[in-house]
């Protein structure tokens, strides 16, 4: 393997990029032992909290695949008449959109860019609450009190994304 040797005006630099290659995904702690000669040691509380913090980051978008995936669980319980099926189509689209619409805002090209994408998945999650108290009031599903839980995820979910503009749009000026 060829060991790039490190610039000489950016010594440390290098060193701290070169060391702390196990942190970043796709290099394993040899990298960093055969580097640096370090052992991979406990990690401390601060340290801990950053690694749980870009966990929770994750945690996002499992949790919007896991929404959408309740979302279809519920339109296909949904009755076969005309109501049943254009409330299936519009809770269906809307319902499943804030995921792919989350990865559309992390691969924003702009800040403006990443708030006008995660206000689209906003657009579309209340969009799916209205559907939802709907499919509830008529009732289109016989068990309404299936919907609680999904209501309750919806409500947070869109707590999150009106937090995530407050803070972009924050960090924008």
């Amino acid at each position: 393997m060829n060991i790039e040797h490190p610039p000489a005006m950016h010594h440390k630099r290098w060193w701290h990029d070169h060391c702390h290659r196990a942190e970043t995904p796709g290099h394993s702690t040899k990298t960093t032992q055969r580097h640096c000669g370090q052992v991979e040691r406990p990690t401390s509380n601060i340290e801990w909290k950053k690694i749980k913090m870009k966990k929770q980051t994750y945690d996002l978008e499992e949790r919007l695949l896991e929404y959408s995936v309740r979302i279809i669980k519920i339109v296909e319980q949904l009755p076969n008449t005309r109501t049943g099926n254009h409330v299936a189509g519009q809770l269906l689209r809307s319902g499943t959109s804030p995921y792919p619409n989350h990865g559309e805002a992390q691969a924003a090209e702009s800040p403006k860019d990443f708030i006008h994408k995660i206000r689209i998945s906003l657009k579309e999650l209340r969009e799916t609450q209205r559907w939802l108290r709907l499919s509830q009031r008529v009732p289109l599903i016989k068990k309404t009190e299936l919907l609680n839980d999904i209501l309750q995820e919806t409500e947070e979910l869109i707590k999150i994304f009106v937090t995530s503009i407050k803070t972009a749009e924050k960090k924008q000026k």
